[in-house]
């Protein structure tokens, strides 16, 4: 089997990989990172035919280079700055940081090595290949492409009947079935609804002329963890400081879960929470989530309506809309929807991901709200952040 190109523009990557990087580029080119690929279902194999496909879709990715309307369209974002985009249009991804292997069980090993500015923005592009590489070689594509647009069509009809109320965007990159598939879910979602307020796709959001929507993810947070004069149980602290002197509040949703929630609030005091607009759930029950999330705000004296709770963990329409019902009075609610919207079909979606896993040769994890989802390679560490973490919030729950 012949493969075009997965990926055909840098700009097809979700927009938090660009404002995570302008921070690095501005304040931390002195990190370098280890990247991990993990697929999390059971029994998948890759096979030596796969792993040479993605090597090769690899290799075709590491020739691009941003072309100028794509470094336009970057300038237009109001929140990036000049000098970084200037840094973009020198900027290719480097083959050499990517190490891709095949074990004699079928299980695939990819991992990225090198500067963090550089070696973070591998992540999506990597799962996009790998993604479609699995999927168009293990199943009938044409049965798959069928199958997602009878779901597509229905979800369609739920939002134009009032069945779904909610607003959403698209984060679908990283699992999406296939390019293609999900340039046409974005296409119909957004010209056949009202419910599409953007995706996190920069090429897409460029492509049909909607807000590309993002902020950071669980890396900015853990990489804190690297930087030797920062303590464990406040990586979180100063994540939040130095994105906000940034942004100054103007890309401000902050991700309460990298080292728990309960540990974010300790950091989200009055002023972060004046000056973030909102907030992301993406472990956990969501329901305690937004509830505890409000009722924080309320302790500060700042009205919940005011205020942004982004659902963005596992969703589908039907558990969107239940958040939405029970939400909307209370607080600006908003989703990000991903797999359901790009891989929805006749078969079980693949559960992947590339997480960073050591900054300047130091462990560093994600906790998370559900304990599934915590991920780390050195045990021992992760060990010790969950006891850093848990004296921090003991020794602050004792000065109340």
């Amino acid at each position: 089997m012949k493969f075009e190109p997965i990926v055909q523009s840098l700009l097809d990557t979700d927009l938090y990989k660009f404002n995570m990087d302008q921070v690095i580029f501005h304040r931390h080119t002195d990190l370098c990172g280890q990247y991990y690929f993990k697929c999390r279902n059971e029994g998948v194999k890759f096979t030596p035919e796969m792993a040479r496909e993605i090597e090769e879709q690899t290799d075709h990715l590491c020739t691009l280079t941003f072309k100028e309307d794509e470094l336009a369209y970057l300038r237009s974002i109001r929140f990036i700055k000049k000098d970084y985009v200037e840094f973009l249009r020198l900027w290719h991804p480097i083959r050499d940081y990517v190490h891709i292997s095949l074990t004699d069980e079928g299980e695939l090993q990819v991992v990225v090595d090198g500067p963090l500015f550089s070696a973070m923005q591998f992540e999506i592009y990597l799962l996009e290949i790998i993604n479609e590489v699995y999927f168009r070689m293990s199943f009938d594509y044409g049965t798959l492409r069928k199958s997602a647009e009878e779901r597509l069509s229905a979800k369609i009809k739920g939002m134009n009947d009032g069945t779904y109320t909610f607003k959403f965007a698209e984060f679908g990159c990283r699992r999406r079935l296939s390019r293609e598939w999900e340039d046409e879910a974005v296409r119909r979602f957004v010209h056949e609804t009202k419910n599409c307020v953007g995706t996190s796709n920069v090429y897409l959001a460029k492509k049909y002329n909607v807000t590309p929507i993002g902020t950071y993810a669980h890396e900015f947070v853990q990489m804190y963890q690297g930087i030797d004069s920062i303590p464990l149980a406040y990586t979180n602290h100063y994540a939040m400081q130095y994105w906000y002197g940034e942004y100054r509040g103007d890309n401000g949703t902050a991700l309460t879960d990298t080292v728990t929630t309960d540990l974010f609030l300790l950091d989200f005091d009055r002023a972060m929470a004046n000056n973030y607009t909102g907030v992301r759930h993406d472990s956990g029950d969501p329901y305690a989530w937004g509830e505890k999330m409000i009722k924080h705000y309320e302790s500060y004296g700042i009205d919940p309506k005011t205020k942004l709770l982004l659902f963005s963990d596992s969703l589908d329409f039907d558990r969107a809309q239940k958040l939405y019902d029970y939400f909307k009075d209370k607080t600006k609610v908003s989703f990000g929807i991903g797999t359901f919207v790009s891989n929805d079909t006749c078969e079980t979606p693949l559960n992947i991901i590339i997480k960073l896993q050591y900054v300047n040769g130091r462990p560093v994890a994600k906790l998370s709200d559900s304990p599934g989802k915590a991920m780390c390679r050195d045990g021992e560490y992760l060990e010790y952040l969950k006891r850093s973490v848990a004296f921090r919030i003991d020794r602050e729950k004792n000065r109340e």
